[in-house]
């Protein structure tokens, strides 16, 4: 085939496309908050050990981080410190000092971890994949960079779009990694991109595929529920024109991505012999979430949320969904609402919105899921999970926002919760009171009451806020991944389904309040007390007392439950800390391993809800 010469165009598939986000101003502005994130978030977990060059005042202490190496380099910068430990680092305050010369402005994430390679005691392998990691989020935060609204216009969105706004685990330096995809890829189906699509559906053998659901809930009135007539009917004929009984199939959705770059290559022979079949797209319109696998329907909006497996490497774990905790998803469920149901305390008086995984298809690999000692992403390869839609559960003038949202800023500086509380017409003291009773009571009680605990982090715990924009009441989801129960048997597990004891995780008593601290106190109000510090003018010792005396406030209301509260101890004056960026650096890296890693655990943190209060601040 004879070459193109120089004066011929290349066809159009071959022309190469910069996003056009991707600028020079961009990229130096994503690289200057994230190195701040960096060196915050290493230092929280004592990655690093930065050193004061002077006592602290209002704003904070500079501070010296030797990197040693050629030149006798080192970094000095301005940073706040708050509870738990956390570090709130000025991002226009790095400076590069070498050579003993004199400082000069310094924002590179990818040349400190060059830099500090022997500091952060990184070998070659994990070296190369950080650097591979950390480039994709920047990448990824030019494009939200791009799009930004003011905390106003955020306050504006719906459930759905103001999603694809946020900016990613506020822990995790490498947040936005996404390995598997390419940019196109990242481009059409990361949230931030908020391109709605049409999922295509597959049909798959029953010998290969295995349907669960709730009570009531079988596989023909699900269907009947998330597909039209006309759709159901044109899946069925596709595989009856190849002389195949549609009622030997379960249907079910398949991400575009994981049908083209996982699912036909690993499934080849099911696809061979037609046990897997190709469909069409169904009519709905359906929007990828924060947690990049999951598809709002926004067509139809009390259908089915959709969760489907994703084989990439994102934020510690591959995004796939585990064969068993799928299978077993609906009866956790079951389990799990059926303690809420029967205590009038969460069901009338919390009305805590548990949005069920009713539904699941799982379709195991006939040879990965017979060897326990492969790597798991093999054996989360396809499936599909049915979650109750949000709007479903709200009431007439309610509106639903992620934890998440509450740390975010908008691109005029301002927080978004200072917006909130502005429309609200509240003290910012009243409105954290309501935050603070939306938010835990039910999991204090679940916990207290049921030896239960969800993993209440930033996605997975969904605010409620009424007209006025107070928040009322709390949503929670993704119970069988993030559900764990207490190892020490309790009566109110005596009647477990054997299915839902086989699948949920368990931990010490001593450990379980752990989920709490670290999934809503430190990995979302660690970052929320300082903003209502600098941008409500609450002190974070006022922010921490509000919290504990809601606590209380619990406690006082269900006086039977005290040696709960002495076995599950929210008080404790030192907490262990988990530590996710650790686990990339140093535990796990990128290495392949037959189950999901966990968080590290590095030394303690003081527990600022341990002390008493000084004064009566909380009472009311």
């Amino acid at each position: 085939m004879p070459r193109p010469t120089a004066d011929q165009p290349l066809s159009e598939g071959s022309v190469l496309r910069t996003p056009p986000e991707l600028t020079a101003d961009a990229w130096r502005r994503a690289e200057r908050r994230l190195l701040a994130k960096m060196l915050g978030e290493f230092a929280y977990e004592e990655i690093i050990e930065p050193h004061p060059l002077a006592p602290p005042g209002p704003d904070g202490a500079p501070y010296l981080l030797p990197l040693g190496g050629p030149g006798d380099a080192a970094l000095r910068f301005r940073a706040r410190r708050w509870a738990y430990g956390h570090w709130q680092v000025e991002a226009g305050s790095v400076t590069l000092v070498e050579n003993g010369g004199a400082p000069r402005p310094y924002g590179d994430p990818l040349d400190f971890l060059v830099r500090a390679r022997p500091l952060l005691r990184l070998d070659g392998d994990t070296l190369g994949h950080v650097l591979r990691e950390l480039t994709r989020t920047l990448a990824a935060d030019t494009r939200l960079d791009a799009t930004a609204l003011t905390a106003a216009e955020l306050a504006d969105l719906d459930y759905a779009a103001l999603e694809g706004h946020q900016t990613g685990h506020p822990w995790l330096v490498l947040n936005k990694g996404r390995i598997g995809f390419s940019a196109e890829d990242t481009a059409r189906w990361a949230p931030e991109a908020r391109r709605p699509a049409r999922l295509p559906w597959i049909a798959v053998h029953t010998s290969l595929a295995d349907y669960r659901g709730v009570h009531g809930l079988d596989a023909e009135r699900l269907y009947r529920g998330e597909l039209d007539e006309a759709t159901r009917e044109l899946f069925a004929g596709v595989l009856r024109d190849q002389g195949l009984d549609p009622a030997a199939y379960l249907y079910l959705p398949v991400h575009p991505w994981q049908w083209d770059d996982t699912v036909v290559p690993l499934f080849a022979p099911a696809v061979a012999d037609r046990r897997i079949v190709p469909l069409a797209p169904d009519p709905d319109e359906r929007l990828p979430q924060q947690s990049i696998r999951t598809f709002l329907n926004l067509s139809r909006p009390r259908r089915h949320t959709v969760k489907l497996p994703l084989t990439i490497l994102n934020t510690l774990v591959w995004r796939g969904l585990p064969t068993e905790r799928t299978l077993a998803a609906p009866a956790v469920t079951d389990w799990v609402r059926g303690l809420r149901d029967n205590d009038p305390y969460l069901r009338d008086e919390c009305r805590v919105i548990l949005l069920g995984e009713v539904a699941s298809v799982t379709v195991g690999h006939p040879v990965y899921d017979g060897l326990p000692e492969v790597p798991y992403q093999y054996k989360e390869l396809l499936g599909a999970i049915w979650r109750e839609p949000l709007s479903h559960h709200l009431d007439a003038g309610e509106r639903a926002r992620t934890l998440a949202s509450l740390i975010h800023t908008g691109r005029d500086g301002r927080a978004f919760t200072a917006e909130l509380v502005a429309r609200s017409g509240l003290d910012p003291r009243d409105w954290l009171r309501h935050l603070f009773a939306a938010l835990l009571p039910p999991l204090v009680h679940f916990l207290h009451q049921y030896g239960t605990v969800f993993s209440p982090h930033g996605e997975n715990a969904i605010v409620v806020f009424d007209e006025h924009d107070i928040p009322t009441r709390l949503a929670v989801k993704d119970f069988v991944d993030d559900v764990n129960i207490s190892s020490e048997p309790l009566p109110e597990h005596a009647d477990m389904p054997d299915e839902v004891r086989a699948v949920l995780l368990t931990e010490s008593p001593g450990f379980l309040p752990q989920f709490i601290h670290s999934g809503l106190f430190i990995g979302v109000f660690r970052y929320l007390a300082p903003l209502c510090a600098t941008q409500l003018g609450v002190p974070e010792a006022d922010f921490w007392q509000l919290a504990r005396a809601e606590i209380v406030r619990h406690q006082t209301r269900f006086p039977h439950l005290k040696e709960r509260y002495e076995l599950f101890d929210l008080f404790a004056p030192e907490i262990e800390r988990l530590c996710l960026n650790r686990n990339r650096l140093h535990l796990d890296g990128y290495r392949d391993r037959a189950a999901r890693p966990h968080a590290a655990v590095h030394g303690t943190v003081p527990n600022p809800l341990h002390a008493e209060p000084p004064h009566p601040l909380a009472a009311g």
